[in-house]
């Protein structure tokens, strides 16, 4: 075996365990539930499948995805939380159109304030609240009434058909960090985030100071363990502008967690098999 696909050996018994995980929220018998049980307990061994797919049992005419709609990964919060930190020494970072906190928290827990919003009049997740209150604070608003100020706007997965940047510039933002997709539905022809103008209309003095982009393979789970649904291959951007004064911020400086979030360890074996049986087929081998 290649030395690459050493660890492939234990994928029965990862698989094994990775199923037990996904039934258990599927079930509703694993903390995620809990609002009550602290957030490092909430999203231990939070399996990547339940943030790609919402639990069976949601009615998506009264709720939002059950945790969020993408999976985000601990080397982008770092980034964006190193970024804010070079602006002011307390950076004060607001979590624009929040949900129910999940991905704005894990932000918080790098290091810098978040203040999320959650309107009043959105659609809330299955599980309404998923924030951890030691690093975050939540307040039900509407975007156009924040009445706080704030150093970096974190503005993330902005609803279909929205366009919040002219109210974000209302605040003046030292930075102002975006995570969408392109994407268009094919049966709707409405773009699944934002507008087409929503994420980089902005004044000549925004810089445009990092990007970049987590592609999710399609059918990248199912090809790897074939009970698992399917789903089409998503194109996830990030972008990070600067107000003029703070051009010149940068990842001087920044290092790199020593361990990811668990559902990154799912996303990294499903990675891997991908990429063998990619391999093995480039063989001539039938997999």
């Amino acid at each position: 075996m290649n030395p690459k696909f050493e660890k492939l050996r234990d994928m029965e018994s990862f698989g094994n365990e990775m199923f037990t995980r996904i039934v258990a929220v599927q079930q509703k018998e694993h903390a995620c539930w809990n609002p009550e049980a602290p957030f490092a307990e909430r999203i231990k061994g939070l399996p990547l499948y339940n943030l790609i797919f919402s639990n069976p049992d949601r009615n998506a005419a009264t709720t939002g995805p059950t945790i969020s709609h993408f999976y985000p990964l601990r080397r982008e919060m770092r980034k964006i939380a190193h970024y804010a930190r070079q602006v002011t020494a307390a950076p004060v970072v607001c979590d624009i159109d929040c949900r129910n906190g999940f991905v704005g928290s894990l932000l918080a827990r790098e290091g810098v304030k978040v203040i999320g919003v959650r309107d009043p009049a959105g659609k809330p997740n299955q599980i309404a609240d998923f924030y951890d209150p030691r690093h975050y604070e939540l307040r039900t608003l509407p975007v156009t009434g924040i009445d706080f100020p704030f150093d970096v706007a974190f503005c993330a997965w902005m609803p279909s058909g929205v366009n919040y940047t002219p109210e974000l510039l209302n605040h003046s933002p030292k930075l102002i960090v975006y995570v969408y997709t392109d994407h268009i539905d094919a049966s709707s022809g409405r773009r699944q985030t934002g507008t087409a103008d929503a994420f980089g209309n902005l004044p000549p003095r925004y810089k445009l100071i990092d990007e970049w982009q987590v592609v999710r393979p399609q059918d990248m789970m199912h090809e790897v363990w074939p009970d698992l649904g399917g789903f089409i291959e998503e194109t996830r951007l990030v972008k990070v502008y600067a107000d003029e004064p703070w051009h010149d911020v940068s990842l001087r400086g920044y290092t790199e967690a020593a361990k990811g979030y668990d559902w990154e360890t799912d996303l990294d074996m499903a990675l891997l098999a991908l990429e063998a049986k990619q391999f093995l087929r480039a063989q001539g081998m039938p997999v």
